[in-house]
């Protein structure tokens, strides 16, 4: 038996260049129905009937792909595993009468070993024109539901490809909101309105020592010994509204157009003046 020898699949291999010398069939071949092998590494290599000149599909399970074939005779036969990883590998021969063994192993990790032969001279005619593999191991079925051990490089670099792109992608969409960022916290003081009035006596015993606003929000900020109760006064009602405190900060999330700060019997009003509205 000539030794195994590996076969590019991924590449197209053809070995196209070799001539053929074959003599031709004594009977017109035919195509069988597809069939399915079981392949187990306790049991010998079942045998595949191939037809001279005739293409004969090897398919692998459905979880699986071809990760690497390995054959004992790449001259009188032909082994094509297309252009992208798949399940399917074709096989020809292209002498009469001849046999190999052709080994192959999936992106799972799982082997599967056949014996091919050419039936050229066999009184039945009919050649093997598909055959559906199936793995006869307890352990190579369960691999089939496990994650691939292998994968092949065109799906590998497809991978580094999206990975780069995705990672180029981020990088536009973090520098654009830094961008915006920017833009925000240079316009931002150009937002901020402090044009409230209050009477400031009454607010320096409070504790109160600014107020402003921006588009959004109303701030008022203070030393306060307590924190006083804030309302809005609408209609001449007050009513005391949501905020939040930190530091002295009040952040209330609206603009307050008129409202005061109260502990107790101390009290500060403030409102915006008419320039403001």
């Amino acid at each position: 038996m000539k030794p195994l020898v590996p076969i590019a699949v991924a590449l197209n291999l053809t070995l196209a260049s070799v001539s053929l010398h074959a003599t031709g069939p004594a009977h017109p071949l035919q195509p069988s129905v597809p069939r399915t092998v079981t392949v187990s590494e306790s049991q010998t290599p079942p045998v595949i009937r191939a037809g001279l000149l005739q293409s004969t599909l090897i398919v692998l399970p459905a979880e699986e792909k071809v990760a690497n074939v390995f054959a004992g005779d790449t001259v009188d036969w032909v082994f094509d595993g297309g252009h992208v990883a798949s399940r399917f590998i074709s096989v020809k021969p292209k002498t009469a009468n001849g046999s190999t063994d052709i080994h192959i192993v999936s992106d799972h990790g799982n082997e599967y070993t056949l014996q091919l032969r050419e039936i050229s001279d066999d009184a039945d005619a009919h050649y093997d024109s598909k055959v559906l593999i199936e793995p006869g191991d307890k352990a190579a079925k369960d691999r089939l539901a496990q994650l691939p051990v292998f994968v092949p490089a065109s799906e590998l670099d497809k991978a580094k490809q999206e990975a780069a792109a995705a990672q180029a992608a981020q990088a536009a969409t973090l520098k654009s909101q830094q961008a915006k960022e920017e833009t925000y916290r240079s316009q931002y003081p150009g937002s901020l309105h402090f044009d409230y009035l209050w009477d400031e006596k009454k607010g320096k015993e409070l504790g109160l020592q600014q107020i402003w606003r921006d588009d959004k929000f109303t701030y008022l900020r203070g030393q306060f010994q307590e924190t006083p109760a804030l309302y809005e006064v609408k209609d001449k009602q007050p009513s005391l509204i949501n905020f939040d405190f930190s530091n002295g900060l009040y952040t209330v999330p609206k603009e307050v157009d008129s409202g005061y700060l109260a502990i107790g019997k101390q009290r500060v009003d403030f409102h915006r003046s008419t320039e403001g509205r």
